[in-house]
């Protein structure tokens, strides 16, 4: 059975915007002026210039209406999977159009790939992330950190699933060398391909609540969606035996609803995740290492060479491992670059204002 056809089923069954995930947080930001002529939607996919969503009238197409367009200053302005939208609809109701995007309670971002300093929504109003990691040879302590920075920087709740339990060697140990890394995190291991602990996600998954999948290729994300829904709609992808990495199969990402009533995004593995972060969700990734920076004599402590580092401390008695440490160090280095790289944006930007303001007033001046 198509994606398509279950999603119509599920729908069906309770197409009310509760079943979406609305909230009063997003009844709270409604414009009262809308409400006469004026309809809500939910993304639930992204094309390049036209989205679907899903409405209280079913699914439908929908574009972006020129002023929206218009006043966009950049990506990050555009609706993304997972937003809700003000629609009205048009084409005898099989169609809408987006006037505004509501505030969004959670979004999850990373930085555009490539050399611009642009922030990419990847998806918005998540409850939970599920973060997967696989438990074969790609297990990577590191990675889990790096993704952990992204998901507590969006708002959203992580819990890290240790997926592949049935090809995994030292299960016990390399569960408790993740809960040395994210302090209160839940940490869930399952075999999605044996149908193995998959119970542990129900509480995540009620009606209404949002989850979305995060992982690099390979881990096991679309037998993971397969089994969630209760039918093969995800295509799965190989696993080279010498790297254990795996090939994209999610291309896009999409809202899909899940029989028990909750909702699923599911995310293109990402090979380059570069961070879009600031040095709070540093300090949530690396709790350990900011309350033992709080203990340094020096305020302003690089961690380095000073009298009385308190990190330093630990690195030599062995309560803070080395390369945990080293990279906290180097996601600092990346978020201090993309600071940089931001204000330089900004300031060029405000330059730019300035240069068209003058020039108006020269003209005028003329004339």
């Amino acid at each position: 059975m198509r994606l398509a056809q279950i999603k119509q089923q599920t729908l069906r069954k309770s197409m009310n915007l509760d079943s979406l995930g609305w909230s009063e947080f997003f009844a709270n930001s409604l414009n009262p002026q809308w409400q006469e002529s004026y309809t809500i939607g939910r993304v639930a996919l992204e094309y390049k210039n036209t989205y679907r969503l899903y409405t209280e009238q079913g699914e439908l197409s929908a574009k972006v209406i020129g002023k929206l367009r218009y006043q966009a200053t950049g990506r990050q302005d555009f609706p993304a999977v997972g937003d809700w939208v003000v629609i009205r609809l048009t084409n005898e109701g099989k169609q809408a159009i987006i006037h505004s995007i509501l505030p969004r309670k959670s979004q999850f971002s990373r930085k555009t790939v490539g050399a611009k300093t642009e922030v990419q929504i990847i998806a918005t109003n998540i409850d939970t992330i599920f973060l997967v990691s696989g438990l074969d040879g790609d297990f990577n302590l590191r990675r889990i950190e790096r993704y952990l920075l992204l998901v507590w920087e969006s708002g959203a709740n992580p819990v890290i699933v240790l997926n592949k339990a049935d090809l995994g060697e030292d299960i016990a140990e390399k569960r408790e060398a993740v809960e040395a890394i994210a302090f209160g995190v839940p940490v869930i291991i399952l075999s999605a391909v044996k149908n193995q602990g998959l119970e542990a996600l129900t509480p995540y998954l009620k009606p209404g609540q949002t989850v979305a999948l995060l992982g690099s290729s390979g881990v096991g994300k679309s037998t993971l969606v397969n089994q969630l829904i209760g039918q093969v709609v995800q295509a799965v992808g190989e696993v080279r035996s010498d790297d254990c990495k795996g090939r994209h199969t999610t291309t896009h990402r999409q809202l899909i609803p899940l029989p028990s009533g909750g909702l699923l995004i599911d995310t293109p593995g990402m090979r380059e995740l570069q961070i879009w972060a600031d040095e709070e969700s540093l300090a949530d990734t690396f709790t350990d290492i900011d309350t033992l920076a709080q203990h340094c004599r020096f305020r302003n402590c690089k961690h380095q060479d000073e009298p009385g580092c308190a990190v330093q401390q630990a690195l030599e008695n062995g309560t803070l491992d080395e390369q945990r440490f080293l990279n906290y160090q180097k996601l600092q280095k990346e978020l201090h670059y993309l600071a940089r790289k931001q204000d330089q944006k900004a300031s060029l930007a405000e330059k730019e204002k300035w240069k068209k303001i003058t020039k108006v007033l020269r003209n005028q001046h003329k004339h």
